[in-house]
């Protein structure tokens, strides 16, 4: 429904014959929204990409990009699973014309496409949830930012509120690829240095019917908690359910990937005290969020939602600074509008925005994450420690 509104709205604009910048007239400018549409967090990603499709649906209502010009969102499935399928689907979003991409959605496909599509063509690239701490040295030319945290800072979180819990000794498991493996070395440092011991640590490739191997071996380590990081649709959840088939756990320990709608519906009876991690705070800015979502239809309570609504305004907001929809003008310009000093723009208030930098101000856009952008482009982020109680995931407290 967001997407038939934002592509109405852009060809309203093409009537109104309006001369605008970059010599392009009233042409919409486009914006590649690339996540994982099917794969292992097909779930989560309608979500995300329809709160991106709330920034730009308020930046369009405005009348104030580009002295008038509208969005216009082409989507692009990264897979989450296939460097090369991930590549072509941005190399497709780049010859319709985008000026800067949102996404990708997981590490590997967004490490691909900075790599083989965003450097090369000079394009921005913003990710609202790809957090391997590997991206954070990529050699992106300036060119990629990412409003999720690194999981090198979820890593800390989650060894934190697990000693804090009395937990010692822990087993892990992680999805083969750049995310589990970035996360659980974070997790078993941070984890060692507070003096806990992870008793075993086993990979686990996604797609399998069968986990009864990987579950047998983690039970054997003796560990009576399991920290599962893979994806809430794919290995991870089998994995889970293996292990409450087999007897081998019944409390799990569960970040960002795993936490889901579908994790609930499937099995929330199962998981009583499990808890975890996941990007965001209890703030009023995600209340206000949380409540505008709910009014487009939004109800999930899977991760990284905030994040795509502030990737996507923020790429706009950086635009708008630069008068211009090159990418390393763009590039330039996002930490000068995520950043203070300057006045402070929440969820919401996205014209407000527009209008100060029009006007030659500057603004910090705060938005629904807090986002602060370090010299890398990397944003420092918050996490809520969750608890599942009564099949529904409750709020601890933030880290």
């Amino acid at each position: 429904m967001l997407k038939q509104i934002l592509t109405s709205t852009a060809l309203l604009s093409l009537a109104s014959g309006t001369v605008l910048a970059d010599g392009q007239g009233s042409e919409p400018v486009r914006l590649g929204i690339l996540m994982g549409f099917t794969g292992p967090v097909e779930s989560l990603t309608p979500d995300m990409a329809a709160s991106a499709g709330l920034a730009i649906e308020e930046i369009n209502a405005s009348g104030l990009f580009l002295g008038g010009r509208q969005i216009e969102t082409l989507h692009g499935d990264s897979t989450c699973v296939d460097a090369g399928a991930a590549t072509a689907a941005a190399e497709r979003l780049v010859g319709d014309g985008v000026t800067a991409i949102v996404g990708a959605a997981c590490s590997g496909a967004t490490s691909a496409v900075v790599s083989n599509v965003a450097v090369p063509n000079g394009m921005l690239i913003l990710s609202p949830s790809a957090t391997s701490p590997g991206l954070s040295d990529i050699d992106d030319r300036g060119l990629f930012f990412r409003t999720a945290p690194s999981d090198a800072r979820q890593g800390d979180v989650l060894a934190e509120l697990t000693m804090a819990r009395g937990i010692d000794e822990v087993a892990v498991t992680y999805t083969k690829n750049d995310y589990g493996q970035g996360l659980a070395d974070a997790f078993e440092r941070a984890f060692e240095a507070l003096g806990g011991t992870v008793a075993v640590s086993v990979a686990h490739e996604d797609g399998k019917a069968d986990y009864a191997a990987e579950v047998s071996t983690l039970s054997a380590s003796g560990a009576s908690e399991l920290l599962v990081i893979g994806y809430v649709d794919q290995g991870g959840r089998q994995i889970i359910q293996t292990s409450l088939d087999l007897g081998a756990f019944d409390r799990f320990i569960l970040p960002d990937g795993m936490i889901g709608d579908t994790l609930l519906a499937d099995l929330g009876a199962d998981l009583e005290g499990s808890f975890g991690s996941v990007p965001g705070s209890d703030s009023d800015t995600s209340a206000a969020f949380d409540a505008l979502a709910a009014d487009q239809g939004i109800t999930g309570i899977g991760p990284f939602r905030g994040e795509s609504y502030d990737a996507a305004a923020l790429v706009a907001l950086a635009i708008q600074s630069a008068g211009s929809t090159d990418g390393a003008a763009i590039a330039e310009h996002m930490s000068r509008v995520a950043n203070a000093p300057g006045t402070p723009i929440g969820v919401g208030d996205l014209a407000n925005g527009l209008r100060v930098l029009s006007e030659g101000g500057d603004i910090d856009y705060v938005g629904v994450s807090n986002v602060e952008f370090d010299a890398g482009g990397n944003a420092a982020g918050t996490y809520r420690e969750i608890e599942i109680r009564g099949a529904a995931f409750e709020t601890q407290r933030v880290w």
